[in-house]
């Protein structure tokens, strides 16, 4: 009896025993899954039925200054695989190639080349991404991922960008300011359960944390940016040229209205593009300006006054000897004795070059500089070149002659339109921009960009004399810049036409030029700077030709789509009326010389019935103004109009004629 005691409590000892060893067994693996691996064997879980992908994130919209969309982002598919439950990869990368045009070897080495997951296509077409469902390949799915969009195709294409697969800008603002407008990447999770079918991806977005890229509102205005896009074309097109760019600026602000490059360029498109597809060349080119630097030398040397604008210069008669060279007028002219208006009027080189011998190389060059040459304006976009402006110390006397009719200094387009728009502004440089402000998603302000003056060039006198010499290029009947002009309203502006220097020969070409004209309206108070350059053109190789109507039709389309203000003359406040310099010819039409008898009212308010008053006006001004009255004119002298017969006011009953005397003694 005693043994089998002995047995029982043996064997419950035992099974407590095994049992206690057993409980501690558990509890100890359990420990170490729950505790000791339970990092190491989520990890693998995780591995096994979760995989984590960054998706682009959307990226920010680009606007003009208008609200219009000119990039945006939109959800498409691409086309992804899971490589481990691919039954026949082979038949897979066959069809999946066929679909999309791709070589099938290119898909096999993908697939072969991950464990769990690849990219086959990215960004497809909805019918693509229709056709591969229908295709209900095991491991195979769908991922929608941002696409970059351009809902205007070319439209300021060169100025925009364009970004890559990976949603990064590349070029142009995209790539500029990317860091506003890409954003924090998405993170999906993929699910699969315990057979490995793919479940739904799940987006992972931590709380608090601020993944929103932001918006660009740029300066452009859309419509402008149309109509240049448009003109320049044409103009490239039919005079048969490389290439050319165009610029509108806001010269009282700095603002960049428009900004075209030719040949075109769709960022939609960009992997078909050419080698330098980008590339904005309206501020990385660089070449010699050719006539259209002239202005800058006047006007330079009227503000140190080494020349008055009755000054009458010997033009040689076309050939004028400088250290062994000879400089010719364009098209072979040959002038006599001009006044410094006539040098830019007729756009001559020798004349251009004895101002320039009257300056000096030094005075001239830092004048040069002070416009902004040979130095970036500092606009905001990427690859801006500085021009090439050599110290002063090394010109010969045969440089500096060349450089006052623009040859041997180089130059950007966006260097010279904001150059010409201190002439326009009073002789106050802008510094050019593109952007006014960031956004966020929410409309709030992040950042915001103003007008800022970079410096005072010239006195807003001797701008405004400026402004009236180029009023002659334009309107004055051989002006060499009469096919720029524009009804009722007074056009600035300058031509030129620059020979491309032929390296292999070591001399400028005269086959190979850009023609170029600059310009500004209403010259009285100037709203719109625009330059238009032709690179190579094959037929009609002068700027007053091929350029000078690009630039009237640009600025005729502005004006008739806006109908704005622009086309009435602004007189300027008493306050900011100079008299005109003794011996100059006054700009604004509505502000009396400095002698003339005080009128009743303005212009526009006399009264219809009685003879205007002429005092004041440049001859050309009285004769339009006598026009449109059908008032015949007798004109005595030259300059400004200082008295009439009969006087102001006498009613024109009967009287049909008037003798106006002009005087450039003020």
């Amino acid at each position: 009896m005693r043994e089998e005691k002995k047995w029982l409590k043996f064997r419950i000892v035992t099974v407590l025993a095994f049992f206690l060893v057993l409980f501690v067994a558990l509890v100890t693996r359990a420990f170490q899954l729950q505790i000791l691996s339970a990092q190491a064997l989520k990890t693998m879980a995780a591995r096994q039925h979760l995989k984590t992908l960054e998706i682009p994130p959307e990226r920010g919209i680009i606007f003009d200054r208008n609200g219009e969309k000119l990039a945006a982002s939109v959800l498409v598919d691409s086309v992804c695989a899971d490589p481990s439950k691919l039954r026949n990869p082979r038949e897979v990368a066959e069809k999946i190639g066929a679909l999309f045009g791709i070589d099938q070897a290119t898909i096999d080495k993908k697939l072969t080349g991950a464990k769990n997951f690849c990219w086959l296509a990215r960004r497809v077409s909805p019918e693509q991404a229709k056709k591969v469902e229908a295709l209900n390949l095991d491991g195979i799915f769908l991922i929608k991922e941002p696409k970059r969009f351009y809902p205007n195709g070319e439209l300021a294409g060169h100025l925009l960008g364009f970004v890559g697969l990976d949603s990064s800008g590349l070029e142009g603002l995209e790539l500029k300011y990317n860091h506003y407008l890409q954003g924090a990447p998405e993170k999906l999770v993929l699910i699969r359960d315990a057979k490995g079918k793919k479940l739904h991806p799940q987006p992972d977005r931590p709380e608090g944390e601020d993944k929103a890229s932001c918006h660009l509102i740029l300066t452009i205005d859309s419509r402008i940016q149309h109509l240049v896009e448009g003109q320049l074309k044409a103009a490239v097109r039919d005079k048969g040229a490389r290439g050319g760019y165009a610029i509108v600026m806001d010269p009282r602000t700095g603002e960049i209205l428009a900004l075209a490059n030719q040949p075109g360029f769709d960022p939609n498109y960009y992997n078909g593009a050419a080698a330098s597809p980008g590339k904005n060349s309206a501020i990385t080119d660089v070449y010699d300006p050719g006539s259209t630097f002239k202005p800058f030398l006047v006007a330079a040397a009227l503000e140190e006054k080494v020349v008055k604008e009755t000054d009458r210069i010997f033009c040689e008669n076309g050939n004028y000897s400088v250290g062994g060279r000879v400089i010719h007028e364009a098209q072979r002219k040959r002038h006599g004795v001009l006044t410094i208006r006539e040098i830019i009027k007729y756009s001559s080189n020798i004349g251009s070059a004895k101002i320039a011998e009257r300056m000096g190389s030094e005075r001239f060059y830092n004048y040069i500089a002070k416009f902004g040459f040979g130095s970036k304006t500092g606009i905001d976009l990427n690859g801006e070149s500085a021009g090439l402006l050599r110290p002063h110390k090394s010109w010969t006397r045969v440089d500096l002659t060349r450089i006052a009719f623009g040859q041997g200094i180089s130059v950007t387009p966006i260097q010279l339109v904001t150059a010409l728009s201190a002439l326009a502004n009073d002789g106050v440089l802008m510094k050019p921009y593109v952007i006014k402000g960031v956004v966020d998603r929410k409309g709030r302000v992040v950042k915001e960009f103003h007008p800022t003056m970079a410096r005072k060039v010239i006195s807003p006198a001797t701008a405004r004399r400026i402004a009236s010499i180029m009023t002659d290029v334009v309107g004055a009947e051989d002006g060499t810049g009469k096919r720029a002009r524009i009804e009722n309203v007074n056009v600035a502006g300058k031509t030129g036409t620059s020979q491309k220097f032929d390296f292999a020969r070591r001399a400028y070409s005269s086959e190979r030029v850009r023609t170029s004209f600059m310009g500004f309206f209403p010259a009285e108070a100037p709203q719109m700077a625009i330059l238009v350059v032709l690179d190579e053109p094959q037929r009609d190789r002068w700027g007053g030709v091929a350029s000078a109507p690009v630039f009237k039709n640009i600025g005729e389309q502005i004006l008739n789509s806006y109908k704005t203000h622009i086309r009435e003359r602004q007189p300027l406040e008493e306050k900011d009326v100079i008299p005109p310099p003794k011996k100059a010819v006054q700009l604004v039409a509505a502000s009396p010389a400095p002698n003339a008898a005080p009128s009743d009212a303005a212009a526009d308010e006399e009264d219809e019935s009685s003879m205007p008053d002429f005092r004041g006006l440049t001859i050309r001004d009285a004769l339009r103004k006598a026009k449109g009255k059908n008032i015949e004119v007798k004109v005595l002298g030259n300059g400004w109009a200082v008295d009439q017969r009969p006087l102001p006011g006498t009613p024109l009953t009967g009287v049909v004629s008037c003798v106006i005397t002009f005087s450039a003694d003020q």
